[in-house]
């Protein structure tokens, strides 16, 4: 079975992190036919960490999983930290075929996105 793994950074601000929640649960809902698995997991400040997030997919009948970074720049995290703990947790699951997505940021769809959003009015920041 194949999994998505939507990996954001974690905050110490309980709904940041029900915000990432409430994402792959609507990712269920839009893709459960490409992917029968879907979790969120967190580089830090927040469980499930990454390892954890893999660990459950794997607990749930994942034979494939792939991790999507959902950061918007190449960073340091995005380059060294979540692709040395994924392989880090390669080790544990050697029959698990475990692969890592560009980053949101790096999607060419990002840009209508940003469009999209600057053309919307938000009234109150409150």
């Amino acid at each position: 079975m194949k999994a998505l793994l939507l990996v954001a950074h974690g905050s110490r601000r309980k709904q940041s992190n029900e915000e990432v929640a409430i994402l792959a649960e609507k990712l269920k809902s839009q893709c459960s036919a490409q992917y029968t698995i879907i979790h969120a997991a967190f580089l830090e400040l927040s469980a499930p960490l990454i390892p954890d997030g893999i660990k459950v997919c794997v607990d749930d009948g994942a034979t494939s999983i792939i991790v999507l970074p959902y950061f918007l720049n190449s960073g340091r995290h995005v380059i060294e930290d979540i692709p040395s703990m994924i392989n880090e947790t390669r080790a544990l699951y050697p029959d698990i075929e475990i692969n890592v997505a560009p980053h949101i940021g790096a999607s060419p769809l990002i840009m209508d996105l940003l469009i999209a959003s600057a053309n919307t009015t938000v009234t109150n920041m409150a």
